[in-house]
């Protein structure tokens, strides 16, 4: 495909970015932005960095890494990785990631990586282009836009590019790309890859189905926050998806932006997990390619599973859940009271919707819950990542 084929997908190139970068120093929601995040004796010069920017690793350098630190250092206790080690800037990898939060799992994976002169495209939904801001912070930071809507023709049309400038950036271009292994977030703590993504990324190169997704290095990347970036929001849209069909309220993706940038999220665990190059050897070829992509989905899922890093409140989720003592050991006093002041706060956003307090807290301890669910369906150590 030719460079013009990918015209209303790319991120930005540097001239367009110049551009942009003097455009969003001038939106209030610039100024909004600064205001939150850092202290009243740094806005200045925060804003003089990002307006003085002359190029895409300028601003991310002045501006977006700095920005995305003092956020984590703002709303997290802490932030810790694993895995990262192994990582090497002349090898990119199609990170495939669990998503909890829509911008935030993949902002803080792009700064970590810096750390390790890796580089990071990032492919997000064309429903997060709430704004001209958001749209020009995003395409200067190496945004790849998925289109959502259309005809069965354009959704195939427009996959069939994702999957050849995705694999352009990978091969070619040598830069690593990070895609959600679903579309949207996960609502209910289960982190289960769509085979469709998968097979979206398989509709470019050439060969056999496993040698063209094997050509990508596709590696496992999972976030584990403490506490769910708008988790309580996340209940809500569970409930009523299960009463009637969910359609959602005009400017709600910009409030769970704002949510989960703004929200606290005690503790933060990045985990890398290993590379899914040799574990495709073990997919038999002679079988058909839908069920090549199921069992993909299964490995991926299991390194997900087992690199979610466990909290106390999700051995107490479980415990509560089940009516059982099993995991006492791992929470304490300190924990209770902070997972019932949670459970307060969820009964009384929940009151005008019609469910039952039981209904409203069997879905929120679901959500903790979950991973120490999955990790126990698959007979994984509960302590992993170290």
């Amino acid at each position: 495909m030719e460079e013009m084929d990918f015209e209303n997908i790319r991120p930005y190139n540097e001239a367009e970015a110049r551009e942009a970068i003097q455009r969003i120093v001038k939106q209030h929601e610039f100024n909004s932005v600064l205001s939150f995040v850092f202290s009243k004796d740094k806005v200045e010069t925060m804003r003089a960095r990002a307006a003085g920017s002359k190029s895409i690793s300028d601003f991310q350098k002045n501006f977006m890494r700095p920005l995305v630190r003092e956020i984590v250092k703002k709303t997290a206790e802490s932030l810790s990785i694993s895995g990262f080690n192994t990582l090497h800037p002349d090898e990119p990898h199609l990170f495939i990631g669990n998503h909890r939060d829509i911008t935030l799992d993949s902002s803080i994976l792009a700064t970590l990586l810096t750390d390790y002169n890796i580089s990071l495209g990032i492919t997000w939904g064309d429903n997060l282009m709430v704004s001209p801001f958001v749209t020009d912070l995003g395409k200067i930071n190496r945004m790849i836009t998925v289109f959502r809507e259309g005809s069965r023709r354009d959704m195939l049309l427009n996959s069939q590019k994702l999957s050849a400038y995705i694999r352009r950036l990978i091969t070619k271009e040598k830069l690593s790309v990070w895609i959600a292994q679903r579309k949207g977030r996960a609502k209910n703590g289960n982190d289960k890859t769509d085979p469709g993504v998968l097979k979206m990324l398989s509709l470019s190169g050439e060969g056999k189905q496993t040698a063209k997704l094997q050509e990508l290095d596709i590696c496992p990347v999972c976030v584990s926050y403490e506490w769910e970036p708008c988790d309580i929001q996340k209940v809500k849209e569970v409930f009523i998806a299960s009463k009637k069909n969910y359609i959602k309220s005009e400017n709600e993706d910009l409030n769970s932006i704002l949510g989960g940038v703004m929200g606290q999220k005690g503790r933060i665990h990045y985990a890398i997990g290993k590379s899914m190059k040799q574990e495709m050897s073990k997919i038999s070829p002679e079988i058909p390619n839908n069920e090549q992509l199921q069992q993909l989905s299964r490995m991926i899922d299991v390194e997900m599973f087992k690199n979610f890093k466990l909290w106390p409140n999700n051995f107490l989720a479980w415990d509560l859940l089940n009516n059982s003592s099993k995991f006492k050991s791992y929470y304490g006093t300190k924990e209770v009271k902070a997972f019932d002041k949670k459970i307060e706060m969820l009964l009384e956003e929940t009151k005008s919707l019609g469910g039952t307090d039981e209904e409203f807290i069997r879905l929120y301890l679901s959500l903790y819950a979950q991973p120490l669910q999955n990790k126990l369906n698959h007979q994984l150590p509960l302590n992993s990542p170290l």
